[in-house]
């Protein structure tokens, strides 16, 4: 994990901070841990990102800036990782957790009415955004401390 690859792909400091959306956040903002290309930065950042991607609410980077800026990882990977659930693979994604649900409650589909639908929806949800950010968390930080090993070998 080459910190330049993580700067060249995500967003700037000033395209970050000048969303709309975004503005409220105020002086959170300025925090400098939000955007420093640090292991354990980018590995928070991940999780952060691709927790709040499995999370089945409408705009679900509001989500991951909160939670970004509140844990003090890396805010513009964390919002970039979001939209890893996009109109094209949300169905299938918020599918897949639904089944995760529906498996973890021991329901059949018979059992399922409009009103219990939420259910196994968010179970399952919590379950594989809790599962992918542990994951990823490890897997960033591993990464990452292999090139740091790599380096020092050179």
């Amino acid at each position: 994990m080459n910190r330049k690859c993580f700067q060249r792909w995500l967003p700037s400091v000033s395209q970050v901070k000048s969303q709309p959306k975004l503005q409220w956040l105020g002086t959170w903002l300025h925090e400098p841990q939000l955007w420093h290309y640090s292991r354990r930065t980018l590995a928070g950042g991940t999780a952060v990102g691709l927790f709040s991607a499995f999370i089945p609410i409408p705009i679900q980077f509001i989500l991951a800036a909160v939670l970004a800026v509140m844990l003090r990882v890396n805010l513009p990977l964390s919002i970039t990782l979001v939209w890893i659930s996009n109109p094209l693979t949300m169905g299938p994604i918020f599918y897949f957790t639904y089944q995760v649900g529906m498996v973890l409650l021991g329901w059949s589909s018979d059992q399922v009415t409009l009103t219990n639908f939420w259910l196994p929806l968010w179970l399952g949800s919590l379950v594989i955004a809790v599962i992918s950010a542990v994951l990823s968390y490890g897997l960033v930080s591993i990464l990452w401390r292999l090139q740091v090993q790599r380096r020092r070998q050179k």
